[in-house]
């Protein structure tokens, strides 16, 4: 795994989108601030609302990002595209949830492992629409064996630019969060095999296995 390729080519992609991938984040930021505190007077609904729409949110950043590694350029309109598979982006997240939660009771370090053996199941998702959730955690985990160190080393690899973040006062996040998100959409495609999505008779028989 070619940490230094995978962040060159990070860096080539968001070369000329920054600003208008600061806007998208922005837009969805400012309606997850007013989800929790415009809607929270009414009691826990503005919590619960931005429990719906986060995980739309996230599925559209995949979307974003995983278009900008094929050379497509972002829109302001793609930040709600995530929103066209509400239900199965909702679903994705709450099983990964569920499952990370069950898996941390044991020990901590379980639950982490697991956390990172089901990261893909997003991007898979995203480039995937039909196939259900448990379907597209189990594939993630399967692309992730053997991957989970070099996953690990390259978040790692990220702690001086989040430092600089810190220190900017979240200013220089306006260029560190591209390129992380970036960064990992090439590890996705790095490690995803072509035959992995050749298979459509098992969507509908996705194994609950955690």
């Amino acid at each position: 795994m070619d940490r230094g390729y995978l962040k060159t080519m990070a860096k080539n992609q968001i070369r000329g989108n920054i600003g208008i991938l600061f806007a998208i984040t922005l837009i969805i930021e400012l309606i997850s601030f007013a989800a929790i505190f415009v809607l929270g007077w009414v009691g826990p609904l503005g919590s619960a609302v931005n429990s719906f729409i986060t995980p739309a949110f996230s599925l559209s950043m995949a979307i974003i990002y995983l278009n900008l590694a094929k050379g497509v350029k972002p829109r302001i309109e793609d930040a709600f595209s995530g929103f066209n598979d509400f239900w199965s982006a909702f679903k994705i997240y709450f099983f990964i949830g569920l499952f990370t939660l069950l898996w941390g009771l044991l020990f901590i370090i379980p639950g982490i492992i697991k956390m990172y053996s089901y990261s893909m199941a997003p991007y898979i998702l995203a480039e995937n629409k039909q196939m259900p959730a448990l379907e597209a955690i189990r594939r993630s985990k399967e692309m992730m064996n053997g991957h989970k160190m070099d996953l690990f080393e390259l978040l790692l690899s990220f702690i001086g630019w989040d430092l600089l973040g810190v220190v900017t006062f979240g200013i220089a996040y306006i260029w560190i969060t591209p390129y992380q998100n970036a960064t990992m959409v090439n590890f996705y495609n790095t490690i995803k095999p072509c035959e992995m999505f050749d298979e459509p008779e098992k969507f509908n028989n996705p194994e609950i296995e955690i």
